[in-house]
């Protein structure tokens, strides 16, 4: 089997994103086992039920990048004690229009980084549950990372050790996760 294909979503806009690091980062220590390709979130225009009947171009780009994924690894900052505006902002793009949802049973796995000590947690907690209400296959496992300056050094590699080899067994995790759900579909199909 090829090696599965994992949308990166990462929740944060900002240039200089840790989480957007966070999430290269990751994508450095699976690489071996699934392709991952960033999916660009900033540009979608905010969510209007009146724009459904002819979608925006940036959002059929969005969600063709949705389908193509096997899986779906969120990286995402907390904003207010939950998920920022821009990622709910997606989620409701994904989920649209009606009948077309392109979270509906795809593997997914969460994760964020904050430099604070809960490494975004409740932001984890809001996404597992709004996720989970789409039909997402969200992997158990909570992943909250305190990304102190230094850990993911100008190359994107983690120099903590024990953060690293946290990391690269969730991520490990995740991507055979994928690889079964994979096979099951094509053994199925």
């Amino acid at each position: 089997m090829a090696k599965v294909k994992i949308a990166v979503v990462v929740g944060s806009n900002r240039r200089e994103s840790i989480n957007a690091k966070l999430g290269h980062a990751l994508a450095r220590l699976g690489s071996e086992q699934a392709e991952f390709n960033f999916v660009s979130i900033g540009e979608l225009p905010l969510y209007n039920q009146d724009l459904e009947g002819e979608l925006p171009r940036s959002v059929v780009g969005f969600k063709a990048e949705i389908a193509a994924a096997d899986g779906l690894l969120f990286v995402t900052p907390e904003h207010n004690r939950s998920i920022p505006a821009v990622l709910k902002n997606a989620i409701d793009w994904g989920a649209r229009p009606y009948g077309r949802n392109s979270w509906n049973g795809k593997p997914a796995a969460i994760t964020g980084t904050s430099p604070g000590a809960l490494g975004a947690a409740l932001a984890q907690v809001h996404l597992r549950q709004i996720l989970g209400a789409l039909g997402a296959l969200v992997i158990g496992g909570e992943a909250y990372i305190s990304l102190k300056p230094g850990v993911v050094d100008a190359n994107g590699t983690i120099t903590d050790e024990n953060t690293r080899g946290f990391l690269k067994a969730f991520v490990d995790q995740f991507a055979a996760f994928v690889v079964r759900l994979s096979l099951a579909h094509e053994a199925a199909a």
